[in-house]
């Protein structure tokens, strides 16, 4: 289903659109601002003042302060909140670990930013209801607290032959182009045009054999020494937080296939540009490489 249009001081809760000009309208908003830490501070022994350890973002809770306002209809709130409990109750995310309903956020002079979560808390008050108004606790809980852009951006690098990233004149002989039997590489570049690290979702498809992703700006690796596919057939790498997956074309686990050196939950676009890079084994010039991510930002 596409995402529902957003103006200024609206908001997308799973689906569900409140906010300015609509039937539930937003009084004030919490959470938005710097996340949660979880710190590791600890007391200096027999000194004034603690050492501060390394900090956390803990999950992002947003508040609502909202109401329902459809005056003489009462049976229009209540399936106005029905509403909001259907988009919570997707058996799709409220049964599957990691997995969660997004929050789009659209604020004046801003472009949409969304974060990933649970809707933690849907209290209705339904004194005032016979008078259409009901006033709303809600609470979502994003385990990420990175917003994240409303945009997908998708890049595909095909698998080069040629050594060393090409040619440089003058051009002397002899001249060396590797063939199919030596793993070939192609580099590739992506921009995260936010201020805090992306986490692509990248797709090698077949035919290939013997496959590495190089993250080349950090020398971070995801090698997969014993991965072959074939024409048609594909692996999914999701470094996402909370989904942090490999899996195959048929839907099957392949994170068994990846090195034990490979840290999946390192592997991500910090903000600027990078250069990315591929190995495999491949005599067609078929095989691809799709990186998929939104831009990451810290605030809104």
């Amino acid at each position: 289903m596409p995402d529902l249009e957003l103006t200024d001081w609206q908001y997308d809760l799973g689906g569900v659109l409140i906010g300015a000009g609509t039937s539930i309208d937003v009084m004030e908003t919490s959470g938005l601002g710097r996340p949660p830490v979880r710190d590791n501070d600890v007391d200096q022994p027999s000194m004034d003042g603690a050492f501060a350890g390394p900090d956390y973002w803990a999950a992002r809770q947003v508040q609502f302060d909202a109401a329902i306002k459809i005056p003489g209809n009462p049976d229009a709130c209540h399936d106005m909140v029905a509403l909001l409990q259907d988009a919570s109750a997707d058996p799709d995310v409220r049964l599957v670990g990691g997995v969660g309903m997004p929050l789009r956020i659209k604020r004046p002079g801003r472009p949409v930013k969304r974060l990933t979560g649970r809707l933690r808390r849907l209290d209705p008050e339904y004194a005032q209801v016979i008078h259409g108004y009901v006033p709303l606790d809600l609470k979502f809980v994003a385990q990420d607290p990175t917003f994240y852009s409303d945009e997908t951006i998708t890049t595909e690098i095909p698998l080069g032959w040629l050594t060393g990233g090409g040619f440089a004149a003058p051009v002397v002989a002899p001249i060396y182009v590797q063939d199919g039997t030596v793993a070939a590489y192609r580099p590739g570049w992506v921009t995260n045009q936010g201020t805090a690290d992306a986490w692509p979702i990248i797709r090698i498809t077949g035919p290939c054999a013997t496959v590495t992703v190089i993250h080349a700006d950090s020398g971070r690796r995801l090698s997969f020494p014993t991965l072959h596919l074939e024409a048609g057939q594909w692996i999914d790498i999701d470094t996402r937080p909370g989904y942090r997956t490999v899996t195959r074309e048929n839907g099957g686990s392949a994170s068994t296939l990846m090195s034990p050196s490979s840290r999946i939950d390192l592997f991500s676009l910090p903000p600027g540009q990078s250069e990315m890079r591929w190995t495999a084994f491949d005599s067609t010039l078929a095989a691809r490489m799709r990186l998929t991510w939104r831009d990451a930002y810290t605030a809104l």
